[in-house]
């Protein structure tokens, strides 16, 4: 991993990686969509509300994935002392967010007609909300240790930030398991290792839209990266110039 530690390495592959991720990542969502809005049949209960399946479950996945990233990235800031490490954390933390968001959104549009309430204080839903606070809390966490460190001519985030990374990393096995331990008005797991609960005829699309966000997530991300790098790079320019 530390082959890829030095900023120019790695700005030099990821640049023409954003790409490569994006357009087949935007392409594979504009079809997942339009054949899971247009191709699929109705659910024979939920009727055509259950087309925000396609939409809901990529954003609730790569909210749980983009924490996971973030506690990963963290824990290489700790122990392996990773330069890109707390960078890949921050440029995470946005879209992560926003992701989360939409996947709470949705929800509960799904939820109106299907439960006849927008919201439910259940165990699914409940620590998907504790998420997005706490993706809010690394945010402002590492917004300041941000502009301590650039007062201070250092980048990335501090190692408050990182372990408040690792603490909430906890909240990910319980969003996964909340409908298995508690009761609970959301489904149970419709996708595991053993199979799938969602019929064929509609299952095919969410694959589409699964790899799509999932590579769009990650060319946001490596763009997000590049940004800081950029701003680290220009802010550690000034601070020369007015030493000088």
């Amino acid at each position: 991993m530390h082959r890829f530690a030095n900023p120019a390495r790695f700005l030099k592959i990821a640049r023409p990686l954003t790409g490569w991720l994006f357009w087949p990542g935007l392409g594979l969502i504009v079809a997942g969509a339009l054949c899971g809005l247009f191709v699929t049949p109705a659910d024979y209960l939920q009727g055509q509300t259950v087309r925000i399946l396609y939409i809901h479950v990529p954003a609730a996945w790569l909210g749980m994935g983009g924490w996971t990233g973030i506690a990963i990235a963290a824990l290489m800031q700790l122990v392996w002392r990773h330069p890109l490490a707390a960078v890949a954390g921050r440029a995470i933390a946005v879209p992560g967010a926003l992701f989360t968001a939409l996947c709470l959104v949705t929800g509960s549009i799904w939820g109106r007609p299907t439960w006849g309430t927008w919201w439910e204080w259940d165990g699914r839903m409940t620590s998907m909300l504790v998420l997005f606070f706490l993706y809010l809390g690394y945010i402002a966490l590492a917004d300041a240790s941000g502009r301590d460190g650039r007062a201070a001519g250092q980048g990335g985030t501090s190692t408050v930030t990182a372990i408040f990374a690792l603490v909430g990393a906890v909240n990910i096995p319980i969003i996964n398991r909340s409908v298995v331990w508690w009761n609970s008005l959301h489904q149970g797991p419709s996708i595991t290792l053993r199979g799938s609960s969602i019929d064929a005829a509609l299952l095919w699309p969410l694959g589409l839209t699964l790899a799509g966000f999932s590579l769009w997530f990650a060319a946001i991300v490596l763009m997000r990266m590049r940004a800081i790098l950029a701003r680290n790079k220009a802010e550690a320019r000034m601070q020369r110039l007015a030493r000088a």
